[in-house]
C-alpha cells in the first residue's frame, strides 16, 4: 500500500476484515509498541505523529506521521478494535540516521528513499504524465474490489518487477554481504537493506508464534518483494551489525495536514491531504459534498456563490471526468469546475481554496496520558488555563495588558519566544509596543514539539526554563545591545529572578564599552522598558541609573564620534541618531536635564563642518521637529549647507539628512516654500557634471515620499515659489499666505459637524438636516 491514501486505507480495512489475522505487523519503529494502546483513546485525533528524539540532543528528532486515511493508522485501529495484537516491525528508531548523525534528515516513511520513483515508472507505462493522477485513478478513486486481496497481489507483482529491473535481475539476499558494501543491492543503500532485514526477522518470529496464515503485514508497497524474498536469518542479522545507535525517547504529538503535504519537504508527502481526507470521510457523493464545502468557504469570504453554482460545477466536473476517461471526478476536475463556475476564471480565490481545503489546516490532538517532557505538560496546563488553544490556522490575537488574563497570555508568549518556541510572533498594528495593547500572530506547527523537547533542558516549567535560559544568555552575551535587549525581554516575559543577573551583566558591559555606536544601540531597549514597564506592573527602577548613564556618555561622545566618518559610517550613525532621539524622549519626566544635554549635542552636530552632511542635516531636522530650532535658524542652516562653496555631494547629503527618511520630510517642504525654494535654487545651480553625481542620492531621498506629496512638490516648483519667503498672494501664484484665511477655513466646518455629530448652531440643529455620525475616539 501507499503510506497516505484513502483508497489504500479502505482496501487495507477490507482485507483485514476478510482475513481476520491473529496479529498485525505494521511498518513503524518498534519502540512505539508501548504507545499503541493510546491510538484507541477517544482524545487521540489524527493527524498525529510518532516523535522520537535523542535524549542527549533533543534537536535530533524523527517523525512518523499518520493521518486518518493512512493505511497504518487504519490497521492499528482495526487491531485495537478487534483485540488483536499489533506491533511495529521496522528498524528501531534508535538506529535512524536523523537521530544518530546530526544534520541528516530522515523520518519514518520519508526514509523509503527509492532511487527511482516507482509511481512515475508505472504512470509512464500506462500513458500518464502525472504519477499522482495515475495512482488516484488506479487505486484511490476505485471502489471496493470483489476480491479484497486482489489489489495487493497486483501491486506486489508490479513492485517485484520494478525492483528486479532496477537491480538487474539480482535475487534478494543472494549473499550475506549483498548490503554490507552499500551498493545497489536489493533495497538500495545500507539503511534500506537494514530496515528490510529487521522486518523479515520480525515476520519470521510472528509466523512461529501465530502461524503462517495468522499474520498480516502492513507496509509500503516497495518493501513487499523484499519481505517475501528467500533469505537466511544469518544474512539478515549480518545486515544489522555495526549500526550506530542513539538513546531515544518516543511519544505521540499532534500533526497537521499542511505538514503532510509534499511541498512542506516531507518525503512521503502527498499533494492534497485535505482532499484525501475528504474522500476517506465522505460516506457518499464525494464530489457534491466537496463542491458544497468550496461554496461555503467562498461565501465566508463574501463571494456570491449560490446553489445553482454548486449544481453547475458538479455537472461540469463529472463531464470533464468522462471526457478524460477517469473513474471519478478528481481534484483536477473539481478545481477546473470551480475556476470556471464559481471563480469566473480567476486564480485568486483558487489560492484560498488550495490553502484552506485542498491542503487544509487540520491539527490533530493527543491524549494527556501520552508521554511528554515536564515542560510540555506545564505548557499544556498554561494553554488550558489561559484558553489559548493551539491551532494550525494562523490567527491574530489582540491583548489588553491592563487585564490580568491578557497580561498572563503576553508573558507566556514572550517566555516561549525566549526559549525559541515560536508559537506566536508579535504583530505590528494598532496594538503596537508602547500602548496597553499588544498584537500577536499565532500558529502551531508540529516542529514546535521538538523545540519544546530541546527547551526542556532549561527547566521543567515555562517560567523556570525561561529564567534559566535568560541567565545563561546574560552570561554569554558579547555585545552591550544583546544584554539590553535581553533585559527588555525579561521585563516583557515577567522574569523577576533573571533580571538581577541580567542587570549585573548590563552594568559590567556598559562600564567597559566606550563605543558610541554600541551605546546608541543599547539605549532604546532600556528606554522602552522604563517607559512601558508600569503597563505590565513590573519594577524598572534598576534600569533607570544604567539608562541615564548610557545617555550621558552618548551626549558627551557623540560629536567627536561623528567627525570624519565615511558614507557608510555616516549612514549607520544617522540611524543611531534617530533611535537615541526617540529613546531619550521615552525616558521618565525626571530626565529633562538629560534631554537638554541631548539637544545641545545635536546643536553641536548641526554646526560642525567636520561632521558629514547627512548627520548635520539630520541633527537640524530633529531639533526642528522637537521645537528647539526656529524656522529662521533652520533656513539659515540650509542656506549654509547649500551655499555655492559647498561641494554638491555634501549638499545633497545634507538634504537627505534633513528631509529624507524622517517622517513628514516631504510635507515640510510643501508647507514651507522658503525651504523648498532654497532646495530648488541650489539644484538649479548645480553644474551638469556634478548633477550626475548627486542624482542617485536625490532620487533616493525624494522617492521615499508619497505620490501625492511628490506631485504637490512638482506643482509648486513648476509654478515658481519664491526662495526668500512665501509668494505674494496677490500675484496669482498658489502658495501660503502669512495669516490664516478664515473664510476658507470656515468652509470645512459643516463637514466636521456632520462627521463629529456636533450641532450646526446654537440650537444644536444638524447641518443641512443630515443625520450626524458619532465617532468614538480611543
Amino acid at each position: 500500500m501507499r503510506h497516505h491514501g484513502p483508497g489504500s486505507a479502505r482496501a487495507v480495512r477490507a482485507a483485514l476484515d476478510a482475513a481476520a489475522p491473529r496479529t498485525v505487523l505494521i511498518e513503524g519503529p518498534p519502540e512505539a509498541d508501548a504507545l499503541l494502546a493510546l491510538a484507541a483513546d477517544e482524545a487521540m485525533r489524527p493527524p498525529v505523529a510518532l516523535l522520537a528524539h535523542a535524549v542527549d540532543d533533543p534537536g535530533r528528532a524523527a517523525f512518523w506521521p499518520l493521518a486518518e486515511f493512512s493505511p497504518e493508522w487504519v490497521a492499528l485501529r482495526w487491531a485495537l478494535a478487534h483485540d488483536v495484537p499489533a506491533r511495529f516491525i521496522d528498524l528501531p528508531a534508535a538506529h535512524a540516521p536523523a537521530l544518530t548523525a546530526a544534520g541528516q534528515e530522515e523520518s519514518g516513511p520519508e526514509a523509503d528513499g527509492v532511487r527511482t520513483d516507482p509511481l512515475a515508472v508505472l504512470a509512464g507505462a500506462a500513458g500518464y504524465d502525472d504519477p499522482e493522477r495515475w495512482w488516484e485513478d488506479a487505486v484511490e478513486h476505485r471502489g471496493a474490489a470483489a476480491d479484497p486481496f486482489a489489489p495487493f497481489e497486483a501491486v506486489a507483482e508490479i513492485m517485484g518487477a520494478l525492483r528486479e529491473e532496477r537491480d538487474g535481475g539480482a535475487e534478494s539476499g543472494e549473499s550475506e554481504e549483498s548490503g554490507e558494501s552499500g551498493g545497489d543491492g536489493d533495497g538500495g543503500d545500507r539503511w534500506d537493506l537494514a530496515r528490510e532485514a529487521h522486518m523479515r526477522l520480525q515476520l519470521r518470529g510472528a509466523r512461529k508464534e501465530f502461524g503462517d496464515d495468522g499474520v498480516a503485514v502492513v507496509c509500503g508497497a516497495w518493501h513487499v518483494p523484499a519481505l517475501a524474498g528467500k533469505t537466511t536469518v544469518a544474512a539478515d542479522r549480518a545486515l544489522l551489525r555495526g549500526l550506530p545507535r542513539a538513546r531515544i525517547e518516543m511519544t505521540w504529538v499532534p500533526w497537521t495536514h499542511r505538514r503532510l503535504a509534499r511541498h512542506s519537504g516531507y518525503g512521503a508527502g502527498i499533494e492534497s491531504p485535505g482532499w484525501y481526507g475528504h474522500l476517506f470521510g465522505a460516506p457518499d457523493r464525494p464530489v457534491e459534498r466537496w463542491l458544497t464545502r468550496v461554496a461555503g468557504l467562498l461565501r465566508e469570504e463574501d463571494r456570491i456563490v449560490s446553489s445553482a453554482h454548486v449544481i453547475e460545477a458538479v455537472r461540469l466536473a463529472e463531464t470533464l471526468a468522462v471526457m478524460r476517461g477517469r473513474p471519478l471526478a478528481g481534484l483536477s476536475e473539481t478545481t477546473d469546475a470551480v475556476r470556471a463556475v464559481m471563480c469566473e476564471g480567476s486564480e485568486v480565490p483558487l489560492g484560498l481554496i488550495r490553502d484552506r481545503l485542498v491542503v487544509g489546516d487540520v491539527l490533530g490532538e493527543v491524549p494527556d496520558s501520552a508521554p511528554a517532557v515536564p515542560l510540555q505538560r506545564d505548557l499544556t496546563r498554561a494553554q488550558r488555563s489561559l484558553r489559548l488553544k493551539p491551532e494550525a490556522l494562523e490567527r491574530e490575537l489582540d491583548l489588553d495588558l491592563r487585564k490580568d488574563s491578557d497580561g498572563e497570555r503576553s508573558r507566556l508568549l514572550h517566555r516561549l519566544r525566549l526559549l525559541g518556541i515560536g508559537w506566536g510572533e508579535p504583530a505590528h498594528g494598532r496594538g503596537s509596543t508602547g500602548t496597553f495593547r499588544e498584537s500577536w500572530r499565532l500558529r502551531w506547527e508540529p516542529e514546535l514539539s521538538v523545540r519544546i523537547a530541546e527547551a526542556g533542558v532549561w527547566g521543567t516549567t515555562v517560567l523556570s526554563a525561561a529564567t534559566a535560559k535568560a541567565e545563561w544568555r546574560a552570561g554569554s552575551a558579547t555585545a552591550l545591545a544583546e544584554v539590553t535587549a535581553l533585559a527588555e525581554r525579561c521585563l516583557l516575559a515577567g522574569l523577576p529572578d533573571a533580571l538581577p543577573v541580567v542587570m549585573r551583566a548590563l552594568a559590567d558591559r556598559a562600564a567597559l564599552d566606550t563605543d558610541v555606536g554600541h551605546l546608541a544601540q543599547a539605549l532604546p531597549a532600556l528606554a522602552r522598558s522604563l517607559r512601558y514597564g508600569d503597563v505590565r506592573s513590573t519594577d524598572t527602577g534598576a534600569l533607570g541609573d544604567v539608562a541615564a548613564g548610557l545617555a550621558e556618555r552618548i551626549c558627551v561622545g557623540l560629536p567627536p564620534a561623528c567627525a570624519g566618518l565615511d558614507a557608510d559610517g555616516a549612514a549607520g550613525m544617522r540611524d543611531h541618531l534617530d533611535s537615541v532621539h526617540t529613546a531619550i524622549g521615552l525616558l521618565p519626566d525626571g530626565s529633562r536635564e538629560l534631554a537638554g544635554r541631548w539637544e545641545a549635542a545635536l546643536h553641536r552636530l548641526a554646526e560642525r563642518d567636520t561632521v558629514p552632511g547627512v548627520l548635520r542635516g539630520r541633527a537640524a531636522r530633529l531639533l526642528l521637529d522637537a521645537g528647539r530650532l526656529a524656522e529662521d535658524e533652520a533656513a539659515r542652516f540650509m542656506g549654509l549647507a547649500l551655499s555655492p562653496g559647498t561641494p554638491p555631494a555634501d549638499a545633497a547629503a545634507w538634504i537627505e539628512g534633513f528631509i529624507g527618511g524622517a517622517a513628514g520630510g516631504g510635507m515640510l517642504l510643501v508647507h514651507d516654500e522658503r525651504l523648498l525654494g532654497l532646495v530648488d535654487a541650489w539644484l538649479n545651480g548645480v553644474s551638469a557634471d556634478a548633477f550626475t553625481d548627486v542624482l542617485p542620492l536625490l532620487r533616493r531621498t525624494f522617492s521615499a515620499y508619497e505620490p501625492g506629496v511628490r506631485r504637490t512638490l512638482g506643482e509648486l516648483v513648476r509654478r515658481g515659489p519664491a526662495a526668500g519667503g512665501p509668494p505674494d498672494s496677490g500675484a496669482g501664484v498658489p502658495g501660503f499666505g502669512p495669516d490664516l484665511d478664515e473664510t476658507r477655513a470656515d468652509a470645512v466646518l459643516p463637514v466636521l459637524r456632520l462627521l463629529l455629530g456636533a450641532g450646526a448652531g446654537p440650537g444644536g440643529d444638524r447641518a443641512d438636516g443630515d443625520q450626524a455620525m458619532t465617532i468614538g475616539w480611543e
